[in-house]
């Protein structure tokens, strides 16, 4: 039975990734990350239902909840996809280099790699989205909360982004890889600015500046 790397506790999981151990590696630390960025933002939802001053707020709060309970679960998935795709692409390194099927193998494992950590990015501009929301319709005593959510999306999604990198750099299809990094730029161009405008305005209302 395979193991199921969110199934491990924090300590193990941090153990694991400390270990001499090909996965989990960069690209399911980036998913878990993201997936705490999702779970401070359901926290600052959370209690703000209910709360009579947020109580004009309260329908979008629980849409908010919803979406950002999916993306978290979802990024949990990819903790364990992205670990499942290394195999595949490790064995297709270790293929002589004279097979002539070696580069098609390489290729495709390659490109497999390439997904999950993009999806991660996806997923965490959706966060980031709801966070934004989060900072004008939640409680205020969360704020920092939401600012700590959007730190955490923001590396979560350039965490991901090296990881589609350094897939990218190997493929032999330029168009292809142009055509990943050109996609993965894009939300990272939109979305990391975004977060980090969240957090500074976190830092703003919380210091009196």
């Amino acid at each position: 039975m395979k193991k199921i790397l969110t199934h491990e506790s924090c300590e193990n999981f941090s153990e694991l990734l400390a270990a001499k151990v090909s996965v989990p590696g960069g690209g399911g630390a980036a998913a878990l990350v993201g997936a705490l960025g999702a779970a401070l933002c359901s926290m600052a939802g959370n209690f703000t239902l209910g709360k009579k001053k947020y109580a004009e707020f309260e329908a979008d709060i629980k849409i908010i909840l919803s979406k950002a309970e999916k993306i978290r679960l979802r990024l949990l998935e990819l903790v364990n996809e992205d670990a499942e795709a290394f195999t595949p692409l490790a064995e297709a390194y270790a293929i002589p280099k004279d097979d002539p099927e070696r580069e098609k193998i390489l290729e495709k494992a390659l490109l497999n790699a390439c997904k999950a950590p993009l999806e991660m990015i996806e997923q965490c501009a959706e966060i980031v989205n709801l966070l934004e929301e989060m900072l004008t319709k939640g409680s205020r005593l969360l704020i920092s909360d939401v600012g700590c959510g959007a730190l955490l999306s923001r590396a979560a999604m350039e965490s991901a982004a090296v990881n589609v990198f350094i897939n990218t750099s190997s493929l032999k299809n330029r168009d292809e890889a142009i055509s990943i990094e050109s996609k993965t730029d894009k939300m990272l161009n939109k979305f990391c600015p975004k977060a980090s405008k969240i957090a500074d305005e976190v830092n703003k209302i919380i210091r009196g500046n």
